[in-house]
């Protein structure tokens, strides 16, 4: 089984301030410094235990590749330490390791020698590769004349030809296409079922939530954050949209969840409330029901211009469904200090059984990322319940029917 152990693991490189500074500290019999010390990477700590997923987030240039080379072997730590049990499989970059000029038959052979497999392991695997990786009789032909679709194709079949103890998966993925996409994440999922210890660098926050137990968060080379992956991704989109005087903090629910609240408090969520057609808050709503999200709102210090917007959530954070005033055509303008204000949102509860978090923001135009005032997540829990409709499964209703054409 697969295990990976990252100690006090940090990189550096070495800047000269000119093109001698090099060789003169080469030649120097003192071998005084002529360099300074970049850290890129610095006091990273984290465990991945065997059959568990790890997601790690982070926005460009927080460490995250370079963090991932380190745990594989191609870049070697300044400090610290990678300790790991079990055979590995990684697919870091687009087509690493593929030569160009080589037809992808004979990368694959190349390939499947650097991942430990004989030669008579690698053609006995030749036909599966080929058939998941679909590229026809390109498999013949040059990598170089490969879109960069198919060299993904080819460079995570190869790689999941066999079932690794532990898979690495860098964001080389997003490049493919949305079908080749579903097949590797499914290919991806069945590993975990079987055991395979999971490492996944993703930007898609759908993805992290859905296959990982936890997720790390890196920033300017160190780790801020370990977690659940819900709280971790949702302190992560609060600390985008960090700027001046903007705060995050995160509290612990009764129920053991983690909210995350971040902004500048100019305006502030005062209440989320879940309404039916009368009027009256309710915990359950049933599916297809009307209801309607009551937000109350307060303006701490005057707002030139003020969006508010929610979005549902499933029970594994996935994002359900989101709107606001801006995509609604209801921005509200020039609102004066203290002013209270309540807005109902109204919409049909067309969502499958089960339970379901809002989250609330308060900012300027389209996103929370220009002026983010509040953004409250786990704002309001409600749970949705079949009453009345036929048995359907999934986290949407739609109302269907069939009609018979012979």
């Amino acid at each position: 089984m697969g295990t990976i152990t990252v100690t006090n693991l940090g990189k550096a490189y070495k800047q000269y301030p000119t093109r001698w500074s090099r060789l003169i500290e080469w030649l120097d019999p003192r071998r005084k410094p002529r360099h300074t010390l970049h850290w890129v990477q610095r006091d990273v700590n984290f465990s991945v235990r065997a059959g568990e997923a790890l997601g790690i987030i982070g926005i460009n240039g927080a460490g995250k590749s370079t963090l991932l080379k380190m745990i594989v072997g191609t870049t070697q730590p300044s400090v610290g330490s990678v300790t790991i049990t079990g055979r590995v499989a990684a697919l870091l970059e687009l087509g690493m390791g593929f030569h160009p000029d080589f037809t992808g038959r004979q990368n694959v052979m190349m390939a499947g020698q650097l991942l430990g497999y004989s030669v008579e392991e690698t053609v006995a695997l030749m036909p599966e590769i080929e058939a998941f990786a679909e590229i026809g009789e390109y498999i013949d032909q040059p990598v170089r004349v490969y879109s960069s679709g198919m060299q993904v194709r080819l460079a995570f079949s190869v790689a999941t030809a066999r079932r690794p103890d532990i898979l690495i998966v860098d964001e080389a993925l997003s490049v493919g296409d949305a079908y080749f996409q579903h097949k590797s994440f499914d290919r991806i999922r069945k590993f975990r079922e079987q055991g395979t210890t999971l490492l996944i660098v993703a930007h898609d926050k759908a993805a992290i939530q859905a296959i990982c137990d936890r997720a790390i968060l890196l920033n300017a080379g160190r780790l801020e954050m370990e977690g659940p992956p819900e709280a971790v991704m949702d302190y992560y989109n609060a600390m985008l949209a960090e700027r001046k005087n903007h705060e995050v903090k995160q509290e612990k629910l009764d129920d053991g969840t983690v909210q995350t609240i971040s902004g500048t408090g100019e305006a502030v969520i005062e209440e989320v409330a879940l309404l039916d057609v009368s009027g009256q808050s309710i915990e359950i709503a049933g599916v297809g029901q009307p209801v309607a999200l009551r937000v109350k709102v307060k303006c701490v210090h005057a707002i030139p211009e003020l969006v508010v917007g929610y979005m549902i959530k499933d029970r594994l954070g996935q994002t359900v469904f989101g709107t606001n005033t801006y995509n609604l055509k209801q921005v509200l303008f020039n609102l004066a200090a203290g002013q209270s204000l309540e807005l109902n949102f109204e919409f049909m509860a067309n969502l499958g059984v089960g339970s379901y978090s809002v989250a609330v923001a308060l900012h300027t135009g389209s996103a929370h990322l220009a002026n983010n005032y509040q953004w409250r997540d786990r704002a309001l829990i409600f749970d949705v319940a079949n009453v009345k409709m036929d048995e359907f499964i999934g986290v949407a209703w739609l109302q269907t029917t069939v009609r018979s054409v012979l």
